[in-house]
């Protein structure tokens, strides 16, 4: 995290290794070799997510392996957007089928050239989890860099509308720092009030992933083994906070949001889509 957090220091994103390199972007990627699904980081991961404790993991955990990737690549010099700063606005699961504890999975990560939005530019970041030469499980993460915007580029995805129904969570204090140890993303907006407030937020906010992994938590009996979920992040969660769960069905999946439970402001939208 402290490298991802140079190249927005003045000064030091001048020191070689830091300082971006400019110019056309046309794309980098990273991968990681074999690694052995373990019960007891499954199990702690699904603690603070809410999943129930099974012989398969979540289906978004794979997402835990492949966020290293995603630092190693946005550290890059030659990835032209600096870390921190940089929002995950969008993210599309696709599970093939669900993936054993014990199993061993191939983990590979790519990002091409920026697309225009109508508030900066967006990367997609394509991860693969494979198994003994199989696709199991792959992942779209789309960040946006503010800036200079496309008025006639799109905005972000649609969702159907899946209103709050009486489901409320009590978020703690310290979720962003539970999920920072399980998953390994500890970006300061997550972990205290002083070190969000650094960074322009009133106090911590929940991690983007925890909000669907917790919405999907939510859903996990009404799932197919082979499913696409695709979520779109709204709003932040700070932390203390509430936030009221909606879901309806569709006719090939689940529609499902998060908001305020008070004035209903969105935090998050997403849909499930099945693939059986």
């Amino acid at each position: 995290m402290l490298r991802a957090a140079l190249p927005s220091v003045p000064v030091v994103n001048q020191l070689p290794g830091v300082r971006k390199k400019g110019g056309p972007f046309g794309g980098l990627s990273r991968s990681a070799p074999p690694v052995r699904i373990e019960r007891s980081d499954v199990a702690a991961y699904a603690r603070v997510c809410g999943f129930p404790e099974k012989d398969t993991v979540p289906l978004p955990y794979p997402h835990l392996l492949a966020f290293g990737l995603h630092m190693a690549i946005m550290t890059d010099p030659a990835f032209p957007a600096p870390a921190i700063g940089t929002v995950h606005v969008e993210n599309s699961i696709t599970s093939h089928r669900p993936v054993e504890i014990g199993e061993s999975l191939a983990v590979s990560v790519s990002v091409g050239a920026p697309k225009p939005h109508s508030k900066g530019t967006v990367y997609d970041f394509v991860t693969t989890a494979t198994a003994d030469g199989e696709t199991v499980w792959e992942e779209t993460s789309s960040y946006l860099r503010r800036g200079r915007g496309d008025a006639d580029a799109p905005s972000g995805a649609t969702f159907p509308d899946a209103p709050a129904h009486g489901i409320t969570w009590q978020l703690p204090g310290d979720l962003g720092r539970r999920y920072a140890a399980v998953s390994g993303d500890a970006n300061p907006i997550h972990l205290y009030p002083l070190t969000a407030k650094a960074l322009g937020f009133p106090r911590q906010i929940a991690h983007g992933m925890w909000t669907m992994a917790r919405s999907v938590a939510a859903l996990e009996n009404r799932l197919p083994d082979a499913v696409r979920v695709d979520v779109a992040f709204k709003r932040p969660v700070l932390l203390p906070g509430r936030v009221a769960f909606g879901s309806a069905p569709l006719e090939d999946g689940w529609a499902f949001s998060l908001s305020d439970p008070r004035s209903g402001a969105p935090h998050l939208a997403g849909r499930t889509t099945s693939l059986s």
